[in-house]
């Protein structure tokens, strides 16, 4: 008998809510899915999979005990068909859904979680959390014929470089006109993870989805929010010493409105940091009457 729940991550702001910003309250069937699975560390990782596939959401959460003395809890993170080192959403949730059962307690507002990706670090205000990695790189420039194609578009629609950036989890960034994000189709190719936006550099205001080779589109991706930073230190949308700020729209082509929030620290001209915030709110709960066989 383990017990779970299910938690909408990134939800959009409630419209009767009065709150702004990432404290505003959250509205449950809005947001990316998550499942957070209790007392699971008896489960092999045949089972876990099987439970994540049961589900069926982009990411099923594990909360198990931690391997090291440094974190509050231990994740292990899958999609319905493979186990992911780090993965936004799911920190995200998890941290919040831990803490609010009572089974991880805070230390000064703050949880650290341990996961194939390393320790990540959590700050909790009530429905709300902030996850921030330290996880930075770049990767390759992507041909423009290859970022666009992989988003069903022409060449001349990329604006600047399509590259790939991490703060955790490698992401493809494409940044394109908000007509052309709309209007993008998942037609990866030889690319995973793609991240087609549009970013307002008066606003810092960034339209996006993302397309999944095994997952599909997915509504809300706190991975590539953080990655999102790094990509736009080293374009140089964003720049200057400190900290920048940026909110995220993403998932309403899929009826699951979200809202992130990131920030990205500069220092010395590089990107040294980036965080994500959001709100959760829990929809269901229950109990996983039966283990699944072991495949």
């Amino acid at each position: 008998m383990l017990a779970f729940e299910i938690v909408d991550v990134f939800a959009h702001p409630s419209p009767a809510s009065t709150r702004q910003g990432v404290n505003a309250t959250p509205m449950p069937y809005s947001g990316n899915q998550l499942a957070v699975v209790y007392d699971g560390e008896g489960l092999s990782t045949g089972q876990m999979q099987a439970i994540a596939q049961e589900f069926g959401f982009s990411e099923t959460s594990f909360v198990l005990p931690v391997t090291t003395s440094e974190a509050d809890y231990r994740a292990r993170i899958f999609t319905p068909g493979e186990e992911l080192p780090f993965a936004g959403h799911p920190t995200i949730g998890s941290a919040i859904a831990a803490v609010a059962s009572g089974r991880v307690e805070p230390n000064g507002g703050r949880v650290v979680q341990e996961c194939g990706a390393g320790l990540m670090t959590v700050d909790l205000d009530g429905a709300s959390a902030k996850l921030t990695s330290t996880a930075i790189s770049v990767g390759d420039v992507i041909a423009p014929e290859v970022a666009a194609g992989a988003c069903g578009l022409d060449a001349s629609c990329v604006i600047g470089t399509a590259q790939t950036a991490s703060a955790g989890l490698p992401h493809n960034f494409v940044r394109l006109d908000d007509a052309d994000v709309i209007a993008a189709t998942s037609n990866l190719g030889e690319l995973d993870l793609v991240y087609p936006f549009s970013f307002d550099p008066e606003t810092y205001d960034v339209h996006a989805r993302l397309f999944h080779n095994t997952a599909g589109e997915d509504p809300a991706t706190g991975s590539a929010a953080v990655a999102l930073g790094v990509y736009l230190v080293e374009q140089g949308l964003i720049s200057g010493e400190g900290v920048h700020g940026y909110r995220i729209r993403q998932g309403a082509e899929m009826g699951r409105p979200s809202v992130l929030y990131g920030e990205v620290v500069v220092e010395g001209g590089r990107a040294v940091s980036a965080s994500v915030a959001g709100s959760a709110v829990q929809v269901a709960k229950g109990e996983l009457v039966t283990l699944p066989v072991e495949r």
